[in-house]
Order: C-alpha cells, then structure tokens, then sequence
C-alpha cells in the first residue's frame, strides 16, 4: 500500500518501522523533523507538509498525542481533510476523546471522505516487535482495505463496529481497567510494606495465582523494582486517559467512580514532579501516602 504516516513518537516510529519492514510504500511526516531521520534512513520518504505526505496514498495514518494535534493536523489549512486524495483512507490511530471523533467522522463524510478509528493496545516495544492490538471501528469496505497495513503492525486486530467512535470507547474503557488495576497494586503493595513484607514476595503470590497476567506481571514488577524512569506509558498520557474515558462515560450516563480515584493519584504524581515517569509510579505514591516514602 501507499501510506502516509504522520507521527513519530515512541509509538509511531515502531508502528511506522513495521509497515516499512513489511513492503508497504511509506511516506512520513512529523512537526518536529529530527524525529523522521532513522526511518528515512531505512528507507522511508519523507515529505515536508502534511499536503505532501496526503498526495496520492491510499491510507493515511495519524499517530498524534492529543485531541488538540489530531485537529491541528485534520483541520488546519492544507491538513488532512484539505489533503485527503479521492479514494484515500484517513485512519486515526491514536487515543482520542469520543467527541473529537465524532466531530471528525462528521466533518470528513460531510467532504465525501472515508475516516476510521484504529486505537492501539499496547507499549512502545510492542509497537517494535508488531505485537499490539488494534481496535477498529468504522465502514466495513475501508476496514477491509487497511487489512494489509494492520497485519503488518499488529498480532492482532479487532472490528468494534461501524461507528468509529466505538473503537475509542473500548480502547478508553481498557486504559480505564488498566488504571485501576495499577492504582490497586499500588495500595496493595503498601498495605503489605506496612507489615514488613518484602514487595517480591507479595509479587510473586499474586502473580503465580488469580492475577498471572501480564497488566499485574509487567506493573507489579515495576513497583517491586522501583523502576519508573523508562516510561512505557507516562503518567501525563495516563492522566490524559482516564480524564478521556471519565469524559466518554458522562457523555452517556455512565459513573465511573474508580476513575476519578486513579485520575486523583495522577495528578498528585504530577504535584510531585513524576509526569514523565512510567504511571506504575502510583505506587510511589500510594506509599507516600502512608509514610512509607
């Protein structure tokens, strides 16, 4: 496929190497320049406006960190939607307020153009090694025809349902459990400190009975070890996520009261000057809580 890619964070450039390693004709663009090099160099095309990198593609996608750059980069002059080649594909592939979707979707089938919404499940090395999940949502002919570049970037993909809003709900609601689960690890783990129990013994009950997943594996460990500084997924993203799925769910009636509890244990994580930290850091903070730290 032709493809452009706009986006290069840590999860873009892994998703990006991939449909690159995998045949596709791939041109990227991204605001900070610096960001394209490794990719042009394994031989990526790189283009110098957003127009360029929409010129004659068959799909395009959008890896971008907030609400606020995926409309910059839809809407402004000469974005996406002013951009989108005739036939062309515009998949969102970042997490994303339900609202902001919606407001896309409408805007790009009021110009006659297609929009899909394909969140990811998964950390910045899964993204790497091709081992993230894809949620779509959107028409069932344009899910078809980004088939080829999600096989590419994914082990996995998953149709929600023709409304492209539906695969962020789901995408949001599992960041959601995630949070939460983080956040009940991190005050577990401080009840235990509290009686003299060594983390890793803790750790290794839960893990080798109820919770031998890997949300408890791979945070559980972070908290034992401490080890926060190389961020799979920081505390501002996660922050950014529950705040979205806390808005999603007042959208439609749904008390999420567990959210506000993680959304609160972010923000003092930020108060503490932890933003960039990996969110497994709430167990810091859950010790700080009790005096433990």
């Amino acid at each position: 496929m032709r493809i452009g890619f706009i986006g290069l964070g840590r999860m873009g450039q892994g998703m990006a190497s991939r449909l690159l390693a995998g045949g596709h004709d791939l041109l990227i663009y991204n605001r900070t320049a610096g960001k394209t090099a490794d990719l042009a160099k394994a031989g990526a095309n790189v283009a110098g406006s957003i127009a360029e990198v929409c010129r004659d593609r068959d799909l395009i996608v959008t890896m971008v960190a907030d609400d606020n750059a995926l409309e910059t980069v839809t809407f402004n002059p000469g974005g996406v939607r002013d951009s989108l080649a005739k036939g062309s594909i515009y998949c969102s592939m970042g997490t994303h307020s339900a609202g902001v979707i919606q407001s896309i979707d409408a805007a790009l089938k009021k110009n006659g153009q297609t929009f899909v919404a394909a969140p990811v499940l998964g950390r910045p090395d899964a993204a790497a090694a091709g081992q993230i999940v894809i949620v779509c949502a959107g028409p069932a002919d344009a899910l078809k025809r980004c088939e080829p570049a999600f096989s590419h970037m994914a082990r996995k993909t998953m149709e929600a349902a023709s409304a492209p809003e539906a695969a962020i709900a789901i995408k949001l609601a599992n960041n959601f459990v995630l949070g939460c689960a983080v956040e009940t690890m991190a005050e577990a783990f401080a009840l235990v400190r509290k009686y003299g129990v060594d983390p890793q013994v803790f750790y290794d009950v839960m893990t080798e009975g109820l919770f031998a997943a890997p949300a408890y594996k791979v945070y559980g460990k972070l908290i034992v070890d401490s080890s926060y500084d190389k961020p799979g997924f920081t505390v501002k993203l996660g922050l950014k996520d529950i705040k979205l799925a806390l808005a999603a769910a007042e959208l439609v009636g749904v008390p999420l009261p567990s959210g506000s509890v993680v959304r609160d244990r972010l923000v003092g994580a930020l108060g503490h000057n932890e933003g960039e930290k990996d969110w497994a850091v709430l167990g810091r903070e859950a010790a700080r809580s009790c005096g433990l730290e």
